[in-house]
C-alpha cells in the first residue's frame, strides 16, 4: 500500500513549466521597472545565511572561551582566535565586496575589490576596542540586574547582551556605508531576541536591556553613557516628512536623544526628536513626546497633568 501511495505521489504532474516562466517574467520586470540587469553567473546582493555565519564566528572570536568552540581551551586560544579571524575577513570581503557592487559607486571591479579590502581592514582593526565597549556593557548589565549570578551568566544567556553584540559589529557596518550587511546583521539579534535595534543608533557605554523583548531602538536615535531601558521599550518617530513626490524622506534625525543616567521602565514609547535629560526616569507605559530637563522623574499620573504632549 505505502509503495502504491508513493507512486501516485511522484506521478502528480504539476505545473512547473508554467510557474517557472511566471517567476521569471516577474523577476524581468522587477528588474527593468527597478533599472537594474544582472550578469548571467553573479550573485546581486550580500547573502544573509553568510553574514550569519560570519557574525556567529566574530562572536567567538570576541569571546573565545564563552562563546566559541566547547572544545577550545586557554593553551590554543590564541591560535584559534588569529584562524578563525583570517578565515572570517575573507569571507566578509566578498560580502563587502558584493555590497559594494550592488552600490555601484565605485567605477571599476579593481576599486571595488581594494575599497572591500580597505573597509574589511578598518572593521578587523575595531575589534580590540569594540570588545572592551561589550565588555562595559556586560558588566552594567550584571550590576543592574540583583538576578544575575556572574558575569559569565550575562554574557551567556541575557537577550539584550546578545543585542548589543550584534549592535556593536553591526553598527560599525553601518559608519562604513555597508548599510545592508548592517541591516542583516541587526536583524538576525532581532529574529532571537525579540530586540529591534536599528544599526544606525548611536549608543554609549555601559547600555543595558533588561528582559528586552519588544523593546524597538530606531536609526536617528542617540544614547548615552549608562542607559537602562526595560521590555517594550519604544524610542521611535512621532512623524515622517515627505519629499517634492511624496516619499518619506531619508535620514532625517527623528529619534529621542536619551542623555547620561536614564532609566525607562517597561512599555514606555517615547517619540520624535526630544531629548530625555540625563539622570531622568520614565515610568512604565508612559507615552512621551515632548523633551524633559535633567533629573525629571516621568509617570502616568504626571504624564496626564502635562500639557498634553502625553498620555
Amino acid at each position: 500500500m505505502s509503495d502504491e501511495i508513493s507512486s501516485q505521489r511522484v506521478a502528480v504532474d504539476w505545473p512547473l513549466d508554467s510557474v517557472v516562466t511566471g517567476l521569471r517574467q516577474a523577476r524581468h520586470d522587477w528588474r527593468e521597472r527597478q533599472g537594474r540587469e544582472l550578469e548571467l553567473g553573479s550573485r546581486e546582493l550580500p547573502a544573509h545565511h553568510a553574514i550569519h555565519a560570519i557574525v556567529d564566528t566574530l562572536c567567538g572570536i570576541l569571546f573565545p572561551m564563552r562563546l566559541g568552540p566547547s572544545e577550545l581551551n586557554k593553551e590554543s586560544e590564541n591560535y584559534y582566535v588569529g584562524y578563525q579571524l583570517g578565515q572570517a575577513l575573507t569571507h566578509l570581503h566578498e560580502q563587502v565586496r558584493l555590497e559594494l557592487l550592488y552600490r555601484g559607486t565605485l567605477a571599476s571591479p579593481a576599486e571595488v575589490d581594494a575599497r572591500a579590502k580597505v573597509l574589511v581592514s578598518q572593521f578587523a582593526s575595531s575589534l580590540p576596542e569594540l570588545r572592551r565597549r561589550l565588555d562595559r556593557d556586560v558588566l552594567a548589565a550584571y550590576r543592574g540586574d540583583p538576578a544575575a549570578t556572574c558575569v559569565d551568566e550575562v554574557l551567556i544567556c541575557y537577550p539584550g547582551v546578545l543585542a548589543m553584540i550584534h549592535h556593536r559589529i553591526a553598527h560599525e557596518f553601518y559608519r562604513a556605508g555597508l548599510f545592508l550587511i548592517a541591516r542583516i546583521v541587526a536583524e538576525k539579534a532581532h529574529s532571537v531576541t525579540g530586540i529591534d535595534i536599528h544599526p544606525g543608533a548611536s549608543i554609549g557605554n555601559e547600555f543595558f536591556i533588561d528582559h528586552g523583548t519588544g523593546v524597538v531602538i530606531g536609526e536617528t536615535a542617540v544614547i548615552g553613557d549608562r542607559v537602562r531601558l526595560y521590555q517594550a521599550v519604544t524610542l521611535g518617530a512621532v512623524r515622517f516628512n515627505e519629499d517634492e513626490s511624496g516619499s518619506l524622506k531619508k535620514g532625517e534625525p527623528r529619534h529621542p536623544i536619551v542623555e547620561d543616567d536614564v532609566v525607562i521602565y517597561a512599555g514606555a514609547t517615547v517619540l520624535g526628536r526630544i531629548t530625555i535629560g540625563s539622570g531622568s526616569t520614565i515610568g512604565g507605559n508612559v507615552w512621551l513626546t515632548r523633551s524633559v530637563p535633567a533629573d525629571s522623574q516621568i509617570t502616568q499620573a504626571s504624564a496626564h497633568q502635562s500639557t498634553g504632549d502625553c498620555a
